[in-house]
């Protein structure tokens, strides 16, 4: 495990955001810099940002190289299931990707009624709704309880610095007038993805709650995963062992992704709306300190991280001036 000193030290060097146009033309994310160069390439640079509440809150130490690493580990375990978009990875903080065409939808799959924020699931059941993006959800339901079965919840894909919306598939349809072939294939895709992640959790000892999944057209129009996959930031993860004893408690599930950054800012008063009260060093250790116990705990390996200076290390490692 990674040393609270080393993530301490890491906090001396946070990779805020990049300024690379060597690389192409630029679009920034929540948590990543995309760069698009000429000959059909894209440099995902992960930075470490945080974001959840659809807002971005700052930074964690090492929170790029975590997610990196343990995206280019899914997309590699999963390649056989879905064709996805990785060319390789030449530094901690960045994946080279063929350029796709973003498709309008995320693929929301979950399987528990759970969650905090104002567009969760649990929160619309707990208000009385037992129709969530077209799917029936049975009475009597309990907070952090398994569903019947795991259900697709797509949303729109917002503007920056707005909300996602959550829809069904015929909504979705008429939003974003994507063709109904493209969506269907994209929704088999992340249900077979979702199927493949449950199992390999659940032989680690987790739980693979809920999650999204990005998906896009490459230029001879196969569509594929893109983005991220099943990491600390796009997935909710349980441990097993100590979901049933506090399920029947009534207490929270013992989790490690950023639900523990949202229940801090929660605890604090915020819930997306506001300015973003400060998060202390303490609690920003803490927080990567979790997202590595996630990934080490889904890899079965060390993460070996990387304390150099962000910003001239990736300069050397993408071969830039």
């Amino acid at each position: 495990m990674v040393s609270a000193d080393a993530l301490r030290k890491a906090l001396e060097h946070p990779l805020e955001g990049t300024d690379l146009p060597e690389l192409g033309t630029k679009y920034e994310g929540k948590v990543r810099d995309n760069y698009t160069s000429a000959d059909g390439k894209r440099f995902i640079v992960v930075t470490d940002r945080v974001s959840a509440f659809d807002r971005v809150l700052g930074t964690l130490p090492l929170k790029g190289q975590i997610l990196n690493h343990i995206a280019a580990w899914w997309f590699e375990q999963t390649k056989r299931v879905a064709p996805n978009h990785v060319i390789e990875t030449p530094d901690p903080n960045v994946l080279v990707a063929k350029e796709c065409d973003p498709l309008p939808v995320e693929m929301v799959v979950r399987a528990y009624l759970t969650g905090t924020t104002s567009t969760s699931i649990w929160v619309h059941y707990e208000n009385g709704s037992r129709l969530f993006c077209g799917n029936k959800l049975p009475e009597g339901m309990k907070k952090h309880q398994k569903l019947p079965e795991p259900i697709l919840t797509p949303s729109t894909k917002a503007a920056k610095g707005d909300h996602d919306v959550s829809a069904s598939r015929e909504e979705i349809l008429e939003l974003t007038k994507m063709p109904p072939s493209e969506f269907d294939a994209a929704a088999e895709m992340a249900m077979k993805l979702f199927a493949f992640g449950q199992k390999k959790c659940a032989e680690r000892g987790l739980i693979l709650v809920d999650t999204k999944y990005e998906l896009g057209k490459t230029k001879d129009g196969e569509i594929v995963l893109i983005d991220e996959i099943h990491t600390p930031d796009s997935s909710r993860f349980w441990f097993s062992s100590t979901y049933q004893e506090r399920f029947d408690a009534g207490e929270a599930p013992e989790s490690f992704d950023k639900e523990y950054l949202r229940r801090y800012l929660a605890a604090e008063g915020y819930r997306g709306d506001g300015p973003v009260p400060p998060i202390p060093d303490e609690v920003r250790i803490e927080a990567s300190r979790r997202y590595i116990e996630a990934i080490e705990t889904l890899t079965g390996a060390a993460f070996e991280p990387n304390l150099e200076d962000p910003t001239p290390r990736l300069r050397k490692n993408l071969g830039l001036p």
